[in-house]
C-alpha cells in the first residue's frame, strides 16, 4: 500500500489542506490572479478546467502515485494555490515535488519557502525518502533560481522529455535534496522563512 494518503502539513505560516473537489472555485480565483494558464511554463489550468485538473490529480492519489494538495495562506486564510507529491517510487523510495503554482500576489513571498520545508519535512521524516527531486523548465530561469534558493542540487537535464501545455517539448533541469542533506537544508529554510515571514 502506497504511503501517500490524505494528511494535513502546517506551520504558523501555511496549511496544506488534501485537495478536494470542493476547492475548484478558490483555486480558479488563483490562477485567475496573473491568468496563471497563460504562462507557458506553469501547470495552472484554464477557466472551466480546474474540476478535471483536481479529478485527475485525485486519480494519481487513488493509483497511490500522487499526493496533491491546496495550499492555504494562514494570515489571511485565502486559498494561494496547489502543490504535490508525484512519481513516488517505494525502492529506494523517493519522491517529486511539483505542479506547484500560486497566485501572483502570493509569488516570489514567504509562501514558497514554506511549503516547500513542509514537503521536505514530510517527505523525509515521515515518508522515510532517501531522496526528494524538483523539476522545471529549461526555459523556466526563474524557477531554477527558486529551487536552488531551497538548497536543492542540480542533476543534470532530460531532453526532450515532457510536452509543454501548448504541444511543444521541453527540456527538463532536474534538481534533488538527499535525505544526508536534509539537516542542513531544514536549517537553511527556517533561516530564509524568518526573514521572509519578517
Amino acid at each position: 500500500m502506497s504511503p501517500l494518503y490524505p494528511v494535513r502539513l502546517e506551520d504558523d505560516h501555511v496549511c496544506l489542506e488534501p485537495l478536494p473537489p470542493e476547492h475548484a472555485p478558490s483555486l480558479e480565483a488563483a490562477a485567475a490572479d496573473g491568468e496563471l494558464w497563460k504562462l507557458w511554463f506553469t501547470s495552472a489550468p484554464a477557466p472551466g478546467e480546474m474540476a478535471a485538473y483536481i479529478a485527475k490529480a485525485l486519480a494519481g492519489q487513488q493509483a497511490g502515485l500522487m499526493l496533491p494538495f491546496a495550499v492555504r495562506e494562514k494570515r489571511t486564510g485565502e486559498i494561494a494555490g496547489t502543490t504535490r507529491f508525484y512519481d513516488f517510487v517505494d525502492d529506494p523510495r523517493r519522491v517529486a515535488i511539483g505542479y506547484t503554482w500560486y497566485a501572483r500576489r502570493w509569488q516570489k513571498s514567504h509562501l514558497n519557502t514554506a511549503c516547500k520545508r513542509l514537503l521536505f519535512q514530510h517527505a523525509f521524516e515521515v515518508l522515510g525518502c532517501v531522496a526528494v527531486e524538483l523539476h522545471t523548465d529549461h526555459r523556466n530561469l526563474d524557477s531554477q533560481r527558486a529551487i536552488e534558493r531551497l538548497g536543492a542540487q542540480r542533476e543534470g537535464v532530460l531532453r526532450n522529455h515532457k510536452r509543454r501545455p501548448d504541444g511543444s517539448l521541453r527540456h527538463t533541469v532536474c534538481y534533488s535534496v538527499i535525505d544526508s542533506e536534509w539537516p542542513d537544508v531544514s536549517r537553511w529554510l527556517a533561516l530564509r522563512l524568518a526573514r521572509l515571514a519578517a
